[in-house]
C-alpha cells in the first residue's frame, strides 16, 4: 500500500530553527526507511523565499496502521516540527 504524508511545519518563530535542529536525525531516519523499502520518496516544501515549511513524503508499507506508527516515530513528528500532518492512501501509477 502507498501513502502520500502532507506535513506542515509549525508557523511560530522557533518553527526553523526545530526543524533544522533534528534535521540530520530525520534524515538518518528516512534513509533507513528508503532502505527497508518504506519510503519511496521525500522532501520539504519551501516558502516563497525558500524556507523549508513542511514536508511530503510517499511511504511503501503494508498497512494503515504502519504508517501511522512510521510517522508517529519519527524525529520531526516526535521534536514538534510537524503540527498538521495528513496521509492519504494513494495508488502510483506503473509508468514502466
Amino acid at each position: 500500500m502507498e501513502f502520500l504524508l502532507i506535513a506542515y511545519d509549525g508557523t511560530d518563530g522557533a518553527a526553523l530553527d526545530r526543524r533544522m535542529s533534528v534535521r540530520e536525525e530525520h534524515l538518518a531516519y528516512a534513509r533507513k526507511l528508503r532502505q527497508n523499502g518504506k519510503m519511496i520518496k521525500g522532501g520539504a516544501f519551501l516558502s516563497d523565499d525558500g524556507k523549508m515549511i513542511g514536508s511530503t513524503i510517499i511511504y511503501q508499507v503494508d498497512s494503515e496502521a504502519e504508517v501511522k506508527e512510521i510517522i508517529a516515530n519519527d524525529p520531526y513528528k516526535t521534536n514538534g516540527v510537524w503540527v498538521d500532518i495528513t496521509t492519504k492512501h494513494i495508488r502510483l501509477a506503473n509508468l514502466d
